[in-house]
């Protein structure tokens, strides 16, 4: 298992399962690891529905440093309109992140076109012919004396998009080495969290939103807003 902290059931139906991922979990196994969210989920689905085996389908995935909101498909019929909802992009995903320094704008419009470096597993700013429109908006939720929590709403669903884009707006993630931060976090997580999901439900239809609660964090309890919740 990646850590000792657990993934945290949000919001569960037949066709739905909505965690909250530690950061430090890989959605889905690689080589390197064969534990991972997609597993976590079928044992416990499995053991509670007293089953050998249970069916999860994964239409979306965090990258491993980040935390937050992760939405999982119990059927086949959910996952195939859940992945038909995220391809037109009828989903609504909002993070937070924790920046370096302060935006000198309380809110923006980024927009870049970004290319990939699959060999370093990293995305650029470039002028290259392949490479893609990327756009976010953003808005600062509370400022401390370093870092800015800032909320930031997806256009488009690039490689590291929000990463490379807020790095290149001169306020890398905290932590993430990877785009330019100072220095790394102790555990290796970034502070970048997958903070809400809208849509309609993908068999019944109904609006749905989930909200994941923040890491258990010293410096994500000192600048969540009062009304967020932590626990």
């Amino acid at each position: 298992m990646p850590n000792s902290t657990a993934p945290e059931v949000l919001w569960e139906d037949n066709h739905l399962l909505a965690l909250n991922k530690p950061a430090g979990w890989l959605v889905q196994p690689d080589p390197s690891e064969a534990f991972a969210l997609e597993q976590w989920a079928e044992r416990w689905v499995a053991k509670r529905a007293g089953k050998p085996k249970a069916f999860i389908g994964v239409p979306h995935r965090l990258d491993r440093p980040t935390s937050g909101l992760v939405l999982l498909a119990k059927t086949s019929k959910a996952l195939a309109r859940l992945n038909q909802a995220f391809h037109d992009r009828t989903v609504t995903k909002t993070y937070w992140a924790v920046v370096e320094g302060c935006p000198s704008a309380p809110e923006g419009r980024l927009e870049h076109r970004l290319a990939r470096d699959g060999k370093n597993n990293k995305s650029f700013v470039s002028q290259r012919a392949d490479a893609q429109q990327a756009v976010l908006h953003y808005r600062i939720v509370t400022k401390g004396d370093r870092y800015t929590l800032v909320e930031v709403d997806l256009e488009t669903g690039r490689h590291h998009q929000i990463r490379v884009q807020l790095a290149a707006l001169g306020h890398p993630v905290k932590g993430d080495l990877k785009y330019g931060a100072k220095r790394s976090n102790a555990d290796g997580s970034i502070h970048l969290h997958a903070r809400r999901v809208a849509l309609a439900h993908p068999v019944g239809g109904t609006p749905l939103v989930v909200v994941a609660p923040l890491p258990k964090e010293a410096l994500w309890q000192a600048l969540a807003p009062v009304d967020s919740t932590i626990d």
